[in-house]
């Protein structure tokens, strides 16, 4: 189905032509109509399966321009997230009247409180910094008729789910619920129950949430030989730009330390430490492909849209399967093509075979296919306690 197919506002159509936005994909096509229609939702769809534009382009197709009040919430679990979701629905209004707007935390209270005086239509947050504002300022959600819980598994994993059903309590008027989630675990599905009214409830197979053009490629190394890995793949395969995760944010500053240390072009690292500022600049220009390698840690893994990363590489193996899915979904989005290098271990062997059969990956194995099949379980240690001849 193609965008000109809908019954979309003029204004919208035609923005939706300049940024190249033609065929729904399947999570559009299965959302779209039921969004219009008032009804809550459940959607599980996993990241570049498009449920930003999603939710995006029914957002501003259903403004009233004769309510002067926010009239869609958006609520996701970070900085980096709300920005993109605020550019994402201002690129779709850009040539209507309607003014979408990010709060979020470390940014100026004030600066923020002096737009809501000019009109917010449609309004991102951060659960913090939202909280902030409905207990400090007038901000008023009465008029909100429709939220959006993005990336609710992420909220369950940072701690937010209280924060998010305090919000959801500031709301007593008549309004819809959209819940995005990779995931759904046990927490989610209670809150949903409790706060959502006979929801629709779409599953997206794996076979329609994974990029079919991503190529999942393995290769074994030793812990000490990790680094002369990593730079014999790049020499190799010589790619255009890509993202390099890192467990933790020490060992992607010593990854970056290496990589600087070697001159290598046009490379930066970003982490939770920087400042926000800082890390919107970084994340503008690797959009821009100012920079063409980037070192991470898992602060770059969720639902951020890089359109240009060809390659995904996991310089450590990753610690659950839900992150391996996470980070590769920064390449081969919205069907481009992309490539997913892991480096793993033999102490890795467990989780690896869990990553490929959680995810039904076809890999492609860089060097000597290991035995996934017969692996033994590691031995767990006994210790006996000293006793004290008497």
């Amino acid at each position: 189905m193609k965008f000109t197919d809908l019954d979309l506002k003029p204004q919208i159509l035609a923005a939706l032509k300049e940024i190249k936005y033609a065929e729904l994909t399947p999570i559009q096509e299965k959302t779209f109509a039921h969004i219009l229609a008032g009804r809550d939702i459940i959607a599980r769809a996993e990241t570049g399966s498009g449920k930003t534009a999603a939710c995006a382009v029914p957002l501003v197709q259903m403004v009233d321009p004769s309510i002067k009040a926010i009239q869609s919430l958006i609520l996701v679990p970070t900085r980096e997230l709300a920005l993109q979701y605020v550019s994402a629905i201002s690129d779709i209004a850009r040539k209507t009247n309607i003014n979408p707007f990010a709060v979020y935390g470390g940014f100026s209270m004030q600066t923020q409180i002096a737009k809501f005086n000019h009109g917010v239509d449609i309004l991102v947050a951060t659960p913090g910094r939202l909280i902030d504002l409905l207990y400090n300022t007038k901000l008023s959600l009465a008029n909100v008729r429709t939220f959006v819980l993005d990336e609710a598994d992420e909220m369950l994993t940072m701690g937010f789910i209280s924060d998010v059903e305090l919000i959801l309590s500031c709301m007593i008027q008549e309004h819809q619920i959209l819940l995005f989630s990779a995931t759904m675990p046990k927490k989610i599905e209670n809150l949903a129950k409790k706060y959502l009214k006979n929801p629709l409830t779409i599953y997206m197979s794996k076979e329609s949430q994974a990029p079919q053009s991503l190529m999942h490629h393995f290769l074994q190394t030793h812990p000490k030989h990790r680094l002369e890995t990593l730079l014999g793949f790049l020499d190799k395969a010589k790619p255009k730009q890509a993202i390099i995760f890192c467990n933790s944010r020490n060992g992607a500053e010593k990854l970056y330390g290496h990589l600087k240390k070697i001159n290598r072009p046009a490379t930066e690292i970003i982490h939770g430490g920087l400042e926000q500022n800082k890390r919107t600049s970084l994340f503008n220009q690797f959009r821009r492909m100012d920079i063409t390698t980037m070192v991470a840690t898992d602060l770059a893994s969720r639902g951020l849209d890089f359109a240009h990363a060809t390659h995904v590489i996991n310089y450590d193996f990753p610690k659950f399967t839900d992150a391996y899915t996470h980070r590769t979904g920064r390449t081969a989005r919205m069907g481009r093509k992309g490539v997913a290098l892991t480096l793993f271990t033999k102490s890795d062997l467990q989780m690896l075979k869990s990553v490929i059969n959680t995810n039904n990956i076809k890999p492609v194995w860089e060097g000597e296919e290991p035995d996934l099949d017969n692996l033994t379980q590691p031995k767990r240690k006994t210790y006996h306690k000293y006793r004290k001849k008497t």
